[in-house]
């Protein structure tokens, strides 16, 4: 199998970092795209290429691709990772970091899309992967904006994947589970910053000590590796499936989110934060 030029963003840390190494030792053409550039040597020093984007920028995502065509006069792979979260209550959560949610989340990647896709229909292939969640199925309390947002992506991917099988095109959504990575850092924090003076306080401290205790007891979680290997798999696949439930809980708790009574599901959810 030739390898292929891929773009992996949010490369700097976790997941993405893990993908871009992981698609590196396959064989790939890889670029890796973040901010900290400089959390990216072990890319470079792989054989990657590190470029400086800031998702929500037009400009970086522009020259991002710019430069891939330039260089490799095509591009095949498309792994849009990177994202942030949002902790707090509904009710507390300003509008303007909803939105900022949004950018980050859905149109970032969506704006890239349609960057690629004119190379990708000109070439008459291409793979398209969108790191989505297990929330892009399920909600839980005091995280409503970001789960919306993967809702959002997931439901943009189906349509997307629907558009341009056409064209020899594949979209991915890939649905990780509890991973160890960076990204929930900053959740207790944020939590309590947001929701922990008001008429939800005492479900944000809860779930703020409960990110605490998961933080310092991540035996559990997956590794990363386990998010990139699915990946690489999606990408090397002649027949990509849809959708890749991967890590600590994924496929239980998507099982659960389907053939549990909704009610029954917000029991689950919320049993330890009341």
């Amino acid at each position: 199998m030739a390898g292929k030029v891929c773009l992996v963003t949010g490369a700097s840390s976790g997941i993405g970092h893990a993908t871009a190494l992981e698609l590196l030792r396959a064989g790939h053409t890889v670029y890796g795209a973040a901010r900290r550039v400089n959390r990216m040597d072990a890319i470079t020093s792989a054989g990657g290429r590190a470029l400086a984007m800031d998702v929500t920028s037009e400009d970086d995502l522009e020259r991002g691709i710019r430069t891939i065509v330039a260089e490799q006069q095509r591009i095949d792979v498309l792994v849009n990772n990177a994202g942030s979260g949002l902790h707090g209550a509904i009710e507390d959560v300003p509008m303007t970091r909803a939105r900022d949610q949004f950018e980050v989340n859905v149109f970032a990647p969506a704006r890239l899309v349609q960057l690629v896709l004119p190379h990708m229909r000109r070439q008459r292939s291409g793979v398209i992967v969108n790191v989505s969640s297990i929330g892009g199925e399920i909600a839980l309390p005091l995280g409503a904006w970001y789960y919306a947002s993967k809702h959002a992506l997931e439901a943009y991917s189906d349509s997307l994947r629907q558009e341009v099988r056409p064209f020899g095109i594949d979209v991915v959504v890939v649905q990780p589970g509890i991973i160890r990575t960076e990204f929930e850092s900053g959740t207790a924090d944020e939590l309590r910053a947001i929701s922990g003076a008001g008429a939800y306080r005492r479900m944000a401290e809860a779930m703020a000590n409960r990110a605490e205790t998961e933080l310092h007891g991540r035996d559990k979680a997956s590794d990363p590796v386990v998010v990139a290997r699915a990946i690489r798999q999606a990408v090397e696949s002649t027949a990509p499936r849809p959708r890749y439930a991967v890590g600590h809980l994924a496929r239980l708790l998507l099982l659960l989110n389907k053939h549990l009574p909704d009610r029954a599901f917000d029991k689950l959810a919320t049993r330890s934060l009341t």
